[in-house]
């Protein structure tokens, strides 16, 4: 069965790759924060090209898009619900058949307010 990959935060890489700077050796580091040397040694060369700032602000604009999206979903099922009561309500509503008619005259006539001239 195919092992899960573990991802981290751009905060943890940072946090790890400052270890590494501050005097830590590589080993040490790595070991300590359960991950491999190698993708320690990626994580420096990465934060020395500056890649950190670009993946924090990625980061940033994904969770500004979920947090938008959630409150999308919530109007559109506050809108679905307003729908389902209207539908309801169309349905209980007077009927437009509730006009006494008579099947030989039909249905009654419609006063004018005019009169007959």
């Amino acid at each position: 069965m195919p092992r899960k990959r573990r991802t981290f935060t751009v905060d943890f890489k940072k946090e790890v790759v400052a270890e590494y700077v501050g005097g830590e050796t590589l080993h040490r580091v790595a070991r300590r924060s359960g991950i491999a040397p190698g993708l320690l040694r990626v994580w420096v060369e990465k934060a020395e090209a500056g890649e950190f700032d670009s993946e924090a602000a990625s980061a940033e604009l994904v969770s500004a898009y979920e947090r938008k999206i959630g409150a999308l979903e919530r109007l559109v099922g506050r809108q679905a619900l307003e729908i389902e009561f209207l539908k309801g309500a169309l349905r209980a509503g007077p009927s437009r058949r509730s006009v006494p008619s008579s099947v030989i005259a039909g249905p009654p006539a419609s006063r004018s307010s005019g009169g007959a001239s």
